[in-house]
């Protein structure tokens, strides 16, 4: 099991930036892939973007594409979404996430550990 806990959240302007962290103890962190999910109010959880447990792979909602980056330090256990471009639409909870293996997938069904989530909200 991967204990989960992300931070950086909060209030920002639309086209602002912001910075997301999610740090893992547990099971060996490259070990597995990572993602980020978002849910807003009244929306099904969604998918954001996805890291594989090395590293080299990366998938993005079209949503996000271009706008956020996804990256990890596996010497520091710690995942990171950094957002820019912000827009109303990207209102939501965050959470991270960790796989059952270094594949970076795309659903949320191949995420086992789940973050207690940090709200961003972004005024327009």
């Amino acid at each position: 099991q991967v204990q989960l806990v992300e931070s950086g959240g909060g209030l920002v302007q639309a086209g602002g930036s912001l910075r997301l962290s999610c740090a893992a103890s547990g099971r060996t962190f490259s070990n597995y892939a990572m993602g980020w999910f978002r849910q807003a109010p009244g929306k099904e959880r969604e998918f954001v973007a996805a890291i594989s447990g090395p590293g080299g792979i990366t998938y993005y909602s079209d949503s996000v594409k271009g706008r956020f980056t996804i990256s990890r330090d596996n010497a520091k256990n710690t995942l990171a979404l950094q957002m820019s471009a912000l827009k109303a639409e990207d209102t939501a909870e965050y959470y991270c996430a960790a796989g059952r293996n270094i594949v970076a997938r795309t659903t949320a069904s191949a995420y086992v550990d789940w973050g207690q989530g940090t709200q961003v909200t972004v005024s327009s």
